[in-house]
């Protein structure tokens, strides 16, 4: 297997001859300047222009990509600190090194190094005695995919004291085995037999982003021992970890782990009840959330659009949701007297605390609509299907069945054989959302006049 200097000279210093090199003889005419040239082509003689030719390449860029190249080890240490004098970033994901040895010596000739990517190499074996000063400017370590024991993490940690962006994706921990000395009278109060491995070492404060993805973690009091440990993390994600709470047992505060969190993706956990919303409500300084794909969102019986507005209604902090642009001031208040409408008749033990709050700052409002009374009110939709597009007019207190059966004529297709979608024309970016309730009335879904349903058939 090569080294990472085999790699680099394979890549950037392999091509070193002169570009006219395998070019037909070229022959110089003292009649012409000295940037043209005239070459034999048969019996005729064709003018070129003479294309100085590139000097040997010196040093590699700044940024250093070498990943699946069956690097295990590093090679001639000085021709890596002469070729690698700009690098700042540097790519070995998916090679062969298992050696931290080896790892830090590369860092050590590389004094530049900002950014480095070790992810899927084989460095689970413990960290030994490391040097400090080579990795005195490391900001950034991505570690996917290396199963890396909390042990080697601890040590690692230990040894970057200027580290920012730290990635721990698809290692699966199920536990944090490292926690901050704050909490070490607290561990030993109420411990159990899992947790005597656990590791007490000091704080990270200068880590500010921590990604940790694909883990699975169930349990929040485990997020918590990594809030403890990164006090300023401002930003992080735990997409697709199953958990199944907000709530520690060893405290019912555990936002305060996260004073400075600004934003935190939690798409694909396994939380079903607006309980877990009310305590991202807690986090004083959450600016950006992610929260797609819960449970809690199948179970309910309302569109996306009202869900988008139950959850910007129940977190006044919160300014950007679920990768959306960011949240408007008419948006909010919008928001929040439909939720207010959509709770008022609730009965009171269903309410939220943020009900009364609300209904504070907006009073008690008229429902927007009578469905019980009124007349038929026809708004005129987009209909497509395939490649053809239609323009009707509709009855927006049908339902979704009731619908179906009046589309069967148009589009061929049987109720049951049928799945449709509506798009709002004001969300957009948010793509279609399928109308998966039968007895569900077109009104529930806001539809105006110009908004689109699209129909599909079942596969």
């Amino acid at each position: 297997m090569p080294s990472l200097l085999e790699a680099l000279e394979r890549k950037y210093f392999a091509e070193c001859e002169f570009e006219n090199a395998h070019q037909p003889e070229l022959h110089k005419r003292s009649d012409l300047p000295n940037d043209f040239t005239v070459t034999k082509c048969g019996g005729r003689m064709e003018f070129s222009i003479f294309i100085p030719r590139l000097s040997p390449l010196t040093s590699v860029p700044a940024l250093l990509v070498l990943n699946d190249c069956d690097i295990d080890s590093a090679g001639d240490f000085e021709s890596i600190r002469e070729k690698c004098q700009r690098v700042r970033e540097l790519d070995l994901a998916q090679n062969k090194l298992s050696d931290w040895s080896e790892v830090f010596s590369i860092l050590e000739h590389m004094p530049r190094i900002e950014f480095l990517n070790l992810s899927k190499n084989q460095l689970a074996s413990p960290i030994g005695s490391l040097p400090t000063a080579p990795t005195i400017n490391l900001k950034s370590l991505v570690l996917n995919g290396t199963y890396l024991d909390w042990a080697c993490v601890d040590a690692l940690l230990r040894n970057l004291p200027v580290l920012q962006e730290l990635h721990l994706s698809l290692n699966n921990y199920r536990q944090v085995l490292i926690d901050a000395e704050e909490a070490v009278q607290r561990l030993q109060e109420t411990e159990t037999p899992e947790e005597t491995e656990r590791r007490i070492t000091k704080a990270h404060p200068a880590l500010k982003t921590l990604h940790f993805t694909g883990n699975p973690v169930e349990h929040w009091q485990e997020i918590c021992r990594l809030g403890r440990l990164f006090p300023n993390l401002e930003a992080l994600v735990l997409a697709d970890c199953p958990i199944r709470s907000l709530q520690a047992e060893e405290t019912s505060d555990t936002h305060r782990y996260f004073p400075s969190l600004k934003l935190l993706n939690l798409s694909s956990a396994q939380l079903d009840s607006w309980s877990a919303i009310d305590q991202l409500a807690k986090f004083g300084q959450l600016r950006n959330l992610r929260v797609k794909h819960w449970p809690l969102w199948e179970s309910l019986e309302c569109t996306e659009h009202e869900r988008r507005q139950l959850l910007i209604a129940r977190l006044p902090n919160v300014e950007m949701l679920n990768g959306g642009g960011k949240i408007s001031n008419d948006e909010r208040v919008d928001s929040e007297r439909a939720f207010v409408r959509y709770y008022m008749d609730k009965p009171e033990e269903e309410r939220p605390a943020r009900y009364e709050e609300l209904l504070r700052v907006h009073g008690k409002l008229d429902p927007l609509v009578n469905v019980s009374l009124k007349p038929d009110k026809r708004v005129k939709v987009l209909f497509t299907y395939n490649d053809v597009s239609e323009s009707r007019f509709v009855d927006i207190y049908l339902t979704v069945n009731d619908l179906k059966v009046k589309l069967e004529k148009l589009v061929g297709l049987a109720p049951n054989k049928m799945r449709l979608y509506y798009l709002d024309q004001d969300y957009k970016e948010f793509g279609p959302e399928e109308m998966r309730f039968p007895n569900k009335q077109l009104y529930s879904y806001n539809i105006q006049s110009g908004d689109e349903i699209i129909i599909d058939a079942k596969k």
